[in-house]
């Protein structure tokens, strides 16, 4: 006689069919990432897959649906539906908020690996007062002015990172880091931070990965199914005392490789 455990286990092991549109996603995703289907590919048309795979054309249309929210398809107006370019992958180092003395760079452009006729930024200024969240970050008192700075960081022309910079209010005002047009800086936050007087000695970064939210996924020009990378950065004076926070940095998760080298003594 069965038993209950008997019966679950039973029922647990008979085998579900999987729903057509997942299954010819997944033939088509094979294609795609093993580069039978290159970027720029154009796929064959709706009536084409439904004879194909013997498919209504809802469910052609659903599979492509998944394909386009992984960012691996794109469908234009009368252009069709082709294969994504796919970006690079980009190595974040440990070491690339060091100084490079002489050189036009970021620590954004050393991490792409570009230079600076290259790099284009989009950005935002606005003074704002710090909230629970950012007084902690900042080790501050709730309400602190504070000045936001808003960027969309382009290689060439493609949107690969977006961040929300705090500085101090009262470190910058009337100075030339409160200019949005001076933007980019050579040199970045660290540079910014020493035309001021202000010496960092210490960086700090926190990591967390999820999806991306509507913002996010418009403005890196990523499908919704595309994970993220978030990090919060803090520029510490050689005081002890913070003076940036970025809250948070945003990347696509999927092309992001971050490097730690950790020495030991012994």
């Amino acid at each position: 006689m069965c038993t209950q455990i008997d019966a679950i286990i039973d029922r647990g092991s008979t085998a579900v069919a999987q729903p057509e549109y997942l299954r010819i996603a997944g033939e088509l995703r094979q294609r795609i990432t093993s580069g039978q289907l290159a970027p720029g590919d154009q796929l064959p048309t709706l009536p084409a897959l439904c004879a194909m795979h013997g498919v209504s054309e809802t469910t052609i249309r659903n599979a492509l649906r998944l394909l386009a929210t992984e960012g691996l398809i794109e469908t234009r107006a009368r252009a069709g539906t082709r294969v994504r370019p796919r970006p690079p992958i980009h190595r974040m180092a440990a070491d690339r908020y060091r100084s490079t003395p002489g050189a036009k760079s970021t620590p954004y452009t050393r991490d792409q690996g570009i230079g600076w006729s290259e790099y284009r930024l989009d950005k935002r200024f606005e003074r704002v007062q710090a909230d629970a969240m950012l007084a902690g970050l900042f080790e501050c008192e709730v309400g602190e002015r504070l000045l936001a700075r808003h960027f969309v960081f382009y290689d060439n022309d493609q949107p690969t990172q977006m961040s929300t910079s705090y500085v101090r209010w009262s470190d910058v005002a009337g100075t030339p880091v409160a200019d949005p047009i001076n933007e980019p800086w050579p040199g970045g936050t660290r540079a910014q931070m020493a035309s001021l007087g202000v010496r960092i000695s210490q960086i700090t970064e926190s990591f967390t990965a999820g999806m991306p939210t509507e913002l996010e996924a418009a403005t890196l020009r990523i499908g919704s199914g595309v994970p993220v990378l978030r990090y919060t950065r803090k520029h510490l004076a050689d005081t002890g005392r913070v003076v940036e926070v970025a809250h948070p940095i945003v990347r696509r998760g999927d092309t992001t490789i971050v490097d730690f080298r950790i020495d030991l003594d012994d």
